[in-house]
């Protein structure tokens, strides 16, 4: 955004469907937006480019690759031209939506007493640390616990873990500073429009992810930024006075005397630890926590989940079928693809999920005897693999009704896969071409995954309505994507944890947890998000409703 004279009134408009070319600058956009609102691009004060997203579709029509840009553009106040009519009457230019802050303007009375409340936080994924953000951006005494250790202990558990073949219950892939996301694809979009997601990016941007997460519709930070990015938010988080206590383990609530509805204190491995505020941000695999908490009295609800495999391509053949041979793919780098089949009445939807374009495949697990896949990529996109999970959605209906029963159809399918794969995490795998042909392959290809591959029937150890879906969407994904169903891509088993079969009840004005005053669960493994940026808005908003309504009983 280019500097403003604070003396002059303006105007921001969001000016949509810009087209761009992937061998012209960004720079190009001011002077393409004054020529649609029919003004000089010497009264353009400032553009900032809201969304870019890569529209690959009208290849096939020799039209070539092109991105699609929404613009918020600052004007005069006064500017009002006929093309600026024209565009808001067909829908592409409106008014700039406004940008909310993470400081709460009329926090709750309660909280500015003699003794600033003392908030914990329970989970140091996204959720967690962008609670504890807002808290500490409002002077309140916050604890965040963490059940795994700091970055480095945790990745030589996890090089430990990779020679052993036996994973070390707290610090793995899944628990540890940062939570599960931490080795992941590190992707920074979401599906809702939050006004939070702005000063949100902004801080990931401070803390040094790249400028272009801002706007870009695939933003993605990477594993290897991820791991300097998490280090400098608990260290200006500690500067504003926020305690760290990792290796420390949530194992129960402690009640007030005169009020069972409001927690005085957590049980921990540590001991007691005293709050006023309690923010559960468990994430979606610590499924012990959440027997302890339900022990506890804080009620759960089964959720549907997703649940598929992971599939994996030479990244060649997906940037070949998706960008094709012109000069535009050259400067692109490697491709991505976001890829849906709808349901039909006779086969529920099937989509990718977490598409690690030029990345690898982990075993994201913390316990012997179950088996479950997830993707990572860096920031280079330097494999020479594509990976994403292909998922179906399993609710009630599949699993049961009781609030543990996603849980526990989970962990049945992940002891069976483990066993399939020769119960040492090797993986059980079959090419897509075998997949829809439904026969054992006599050998798998070279995978990225961890541990290895062994040919296994992955079509007879899905659940029905899952390989249905997956078979749908094999015949459709190939007509997109050449090659996409052939012998070169592989299916690696299991992918069941895209998101949790849990969920927390609260209360949707006040976010607090059914049943409870002082407790507000948030984040994935809370049932109210479905991704790093989700997580991080959830975790804000909920914190900021703490601040709204205090300690109030109302």
């Amino acid at each position: 955004m280019n500097p403003i004279d604070p003396t002059l009134s303006t105007a921001t408009w969001r000016l949509l469907h810009l087209r761009l070319s992937p061998l012209e600058p960004e720079s190009v956009l001011a002077e393409r937006a004054a020529v649609e609102l029919g003004i000089e691009v010497r009264d353009v004060r400032g553009l900032r480019i809201a969304r870019k997203a890569l529209d690959a579709r009208r290849r096939t029509r020799n039209v070539g690759l092109e991105f699609v840009c929404n613009v918020d553009v600052v004007l005069n106040a006064r500017s009002r031209t006929r093309a600026m009519a024209r565009l808001e009457k067909s829908g592409r230019l409106r008014r700039a939506p406004t940008t909310a802050s993470l400081i709460h303007p009329r926090p709750h009375g309660s909280l500015s007493g003699e003794r600033a409340p003392r908030a914990v936080v329970v989970g140091s994924g996204p959720a967690g640390l962008f609670a504890a953000w807002v808290l500490s951006l409002h002077g309140m005494h916050t604890t965040l616990i963490e059940r795994g250790p700091l970055l480095k202990p945790r990745a030589r558990a996890l090089a430990r873990f990779h020679q052993s073949r036996e994973p070390d219950p707290e610090r793995n892939l899944l628990f540890g500073e940062g939570g599960a996301g931490t080795y992941s694809d590190g992707k920074i979009y979401t599906r809702v429009d939050d006004p939070l997601e702005v000063p949100l990016l902004e801080e990931l941007v401070l803390a040094g992810a790249p400028g272009n997460i801002r706007y870009d519709s695939l933003a993605h930070i990477g594993t290897d930024r991820l791991h300097r990015i998490l280090p400098t938010l608990r260290e200006s988080l500690s500067a504003r006075g926020v305690k760290f206590l990792f290796d420390t383990r949530m194992d129960g609530l402690l009640a007030t005397d005169s009020d069972p509805r409001r927690v005085r204190a957590l049980r921990t491995t540590a001991g007691e630890i005293e709050c006023d505020l309690l923010f559960l941000a468990i994430g979606h695999s610590a499924r012990d926590t959440a027997l302890a908490l339900a022990a506890a009295g804080v009620e759960f609800q089964a959720k549907p989940f997703q649940l598929g495999l992971r599939i994996e391509h030479p990244q060649e053949l997906i940037t070949r079928g998706r960008y094709g041979e012109g000069p535009a793919a050259a400067v692109l780098g490697p491709a991505s693809y976001n890829l849906l089949r709808k349901a039909d009445d006779l086969t529920p939807a099937a989509f990718s999920f977490c598409m690690c374009p030029g990345g690898r495949i982990v075993a994201s697990v913390n316990e012997h005897g179950y088996l479950c896949t997830n993707g990572m990529s860096n920031s280079k996109h330097s494999s020479a693999w594509a990976s994403a999970a292909l998922v179906s959605s399993f609710g009630p209906a599949e699993f049961g009704s009781g609030p543990f029963a996603g849980v526990d159809f989970q962990r049945a399918l992940e002891a069976l896969f483990f066993q399939a794969g020769g119960g040492d995490f090797t993986a059980p795998a079959q090419s897509a071409a075998d997949f829809l042909d439904r026969r054992l392959g006599r050998a798998t290809r070279h995978s990225t995954y961890t541990f290895g591959t062994r040919p296994a029937r992955l079509d007879q150890l899905l659940p029905e309505p899952a390989r249905s879906a997956l078979t749908r969407a094999l015949c459709d994904f190939e007509r997109q994507i050449p090659g996409f169903a052939g012998p070169e891509g592989e299916f690696v088993g299991l992918e069941s944890r895209s998101s949790g079969p849990l969920r927390m009840p609260r209360d949707l004005r006040t976010r607090r947890a059914a049943g409870w005053l002082n407790v507000y669960p948030i984040g994935e493994g809370a049932g109210w998000a479905g991704g790093i940026m989700s997580a991080m808005l959830d975790g804000a908003n909920s914190a900021l409703a703490s601040l709204e309504f205090g300690l109030s009983n109302g």
